[in-house]
């Protein structure tokens, strides 16, 4: 087995956890795709393929393509909700420590405060503070109580984070 394979691997054996919200966005984005888009879309490849020559029907030759990029985000959606791990942070007991869901206020050594939220994978955003479970900083993360000092390398280099409050939905 090759290193990527074995990383490959090593992420598909992951559970995907996911928060509720988070799996909302997931399921709603397909049914939109699959119920709303999709129909729209073979009817019109349907239509412009009944326009005669298809080397130089726009209409069709987009609508090929768009409908390729459908379906294979239809597929990755699907495959995502089938591995989803659902986890509602609202119901973590141990809220003293920082787990799956919890919003961490940290200081940097210049005391400049960030406020995160450890999410899923597949909900992250960064620009909005919400990082994904698995990243380097939400790992170093992991299981800090207030107070804490964690390390985290950073592409700019190492950097240390002290754990000033955390809240739970």
């Amino acid at each position: 087995m090759t290193v990527a394979q074995s990383m490959i691997r090593t992420h598909m054996d992951r559970p995907n956890y996911i928060t509720p919200a988070g799996y909302t966005v997931l399921r709603e984005e397909y049914e939109h795709l699959l119920v709303g888009e999709r129909p729209k879309l073979v009817e019109t490849i349907s239509w412009a393929a009944g326009n005669g020559d298809r080397s130089e029907n726009g209409d069709y030759i987009y609508g090929r393509k768009r409908l390729r990029e459908i379906d294979r985000r239809l597929g990755w959606l699907s495959k995502r909700m089938k591995a989803a791990k659902v986890v509602d942070p609202a119901a973590q007991e141990d809220r003293t420590r920082v787990w799956f869901g919890a919003c961490v206020t940290v200081a940097d050594e210049d005391d400049v405060e960030r406020i995160l939220t450890l999410v899923g994978d597949d909900e992250t955003d960064a620009s909005n503070g919400r990082i994904g479970w698995n990243s380097p900083f939400a790992r170093a993360l992991r299981g800090a109580a207030i107070g804490d000092v964690r390390r985290v390398d950073l592409p700019a280099g190492e950097r240390e984070y002290e754990v000033i409050a955390i809240a739970y939905p």
